[in-house]
């Protein structure tokens, strides 16, 4: 589907109940258009808030109807009452009439090899007879390895990877999880894995009027940012935060920011304002930078969710991750996995309530500077995720790699 235009990337990206998937390819997206300006990244996701994150010049959305899944192979429409199945054909035909008239020179597939129950196979067949290099792109861990195994070999993930796709970009690192063999890939689709880095935002500096705004003229107190991504489970966490108050307070002096994400029901957002009042608390549904607001804090206290865990990372801010019980395992092994590396503090979802939280809160913000240095995780999956990218623009015959190494003056893709 090469041809002399602009270089084209298509992403397809499933979110239809959270942030994390459109945060990340969304930085992918702008890191391929700062390198390749003269490019199109087209990314076609059902997210029920559409192009939440702002992006620059030459990319776009395209809105699929939202599906959730509600359990391992149990898929429900979001806002239409149609049958499932009928969404279903509808997004099949949507995806394939997409790819047709956009003609990519890759297609970048995030998390799901064939797309939500199958939804991308026809399109992928479609593609084995053209030029598009099709890349799988997947975060390192996604579930429990025995849930991956059995969803994965009762789907035909395996053969998926194995039969339409030329790349697997991890992003992660292996020595922190090995994707191929926690997930027993076999050896055909494992030859195809290059690891990259945790992909996160460019940190911030941290803002002197975040914290001005949230501690008045206080050079004692403590501010401490509490986020847990889209939100939409966040309410243990924040609930238990509000009740741990009169403790820490009692400890130390501070002012909570609860940045509670857009997906967090209305109702409960309406209860933590209502109970923040005559506290040293600010309830924000969503910010316009949420890493400034990491970096500017003395702690995060967050979920553990893969961007919001990687930025917390990107900006040094000691953390204290709660992952969520359910229903995947995947934040909970994160949070483990960091602890165990010194990178993070932890506090396992069955042991959260307002006094253990309180006194983990206390206890990392009275360590917080005795903390030993330790080797920070490897941080560069934004970058080396595009490099590989743009690679596969090369294969695919594009040319593209060549005109970002050379910057040749008469190369149409570049200024």
């Amino acid at each position: 589907m090469s041809g002399q235009r602009e270089p084209r990337l298509l992403i397809y990206s499933q979110d239809g109940l959270g942030l994390g998937h459109q945060r990340r390819t969304t930085l992918l997206a702008d890191e391929f258009l700062r390198r390749c300006p003269r490019a199109s990244a087209l990314t076609v996701s059902d997210s029920p808030l559409g192009k939440f994150f702002s992006s620059g010049a030459g990319h776009d959305y395209c809105k699929l109807p939202s599906v959730q899944k509600v359990g391992p192979g149990n898929w429900r429409p979001v806002s239409l009452s149609s049958s499932f199945a009928d969404v279903l054909d509808m997004r099949r035909a949507m995806l394939r009439t997409t790819v047709q008239a956009f003609r990519p020179d890759v297609l970048l597939v995030d998390h799901m090899p064939h797309g939500a129950m199958g939804e991308l196979v026809p399109t992928l067949e479609l593609l084995r007879s053209e030029s598009t290099v099709v890349v799988l792109g997947l975060r390192d861990i996604l579930d429990a390895p025995g849930v991956v195994r059995e969803r994965w070999q009762l789907e035909g993930a395996y053969e998926a990877v194995e039969r339409y796709y030329d790349r697997v970009l991890v992003y992660g690192s292996s020595d922190v999880f090995d994707v191929a063999t926690e997930y027993d890939w076999p050896d055909a689709p494992r030859s195809k894995i290059r690891y990259c880095g945790y992909v996160c935002a460019p940190p911030p500096v941290a803002s002197e009027s975040v914290r001005s705004r949230n501690l008045d003229d206080s050079r004692d107190g403590a501010l401490v940012v509490a986020m847990a991504g889209g939100g939409a489970d966040a309410y243990p966490l924040f609930d238990a935060l509000l009740d741990a108050v009169p403790s820490i307070q009692q400890a130390r002096s501070c002012h909570l920011v609860l940045v509670t994400g857009p997906f967090l029901p209305a109702e409960r957002q309406r209860d933590l304002v209502q109970r923040a009042e005559g506290l040293p608390v600010t309830v924000l549904p969503t910010v316009p930078d949420a890493v400034s607001f990491a970096a500017s804090a003395d702690l995060v206290v967050a979920m553990a969710g893969y961007n919001t865990t990687a930025e917390i990372l990107s900006v040094g801010t000691p953390a204290l991750l709660v992952p969520r019980s359910g229903p995947s395992a995947e934040q909970q092994m994160r949070a483990q996995l960091f602890a165990e590396r010194g990178w993070v503090d932890w506090l396992p979802p069955a042991d959260l309530c307002a006094e253990t939280l309180g006194r983990a809160v206390v206890d990392a913000l009275d360590t917080r500077w005795a903390m030993t240095p330790v080797r920070p995780p490897d941080l560069s999956g934004r970058t080396t995720g595009t490099e590989r990218l743009i690679e596969s623009f090369d294969q695919a015959g594009s040319g593209l790699m060549t005109a970002v190494e050379g910057l040749r003056d008469d190369d149409y893709l570049l200024a």
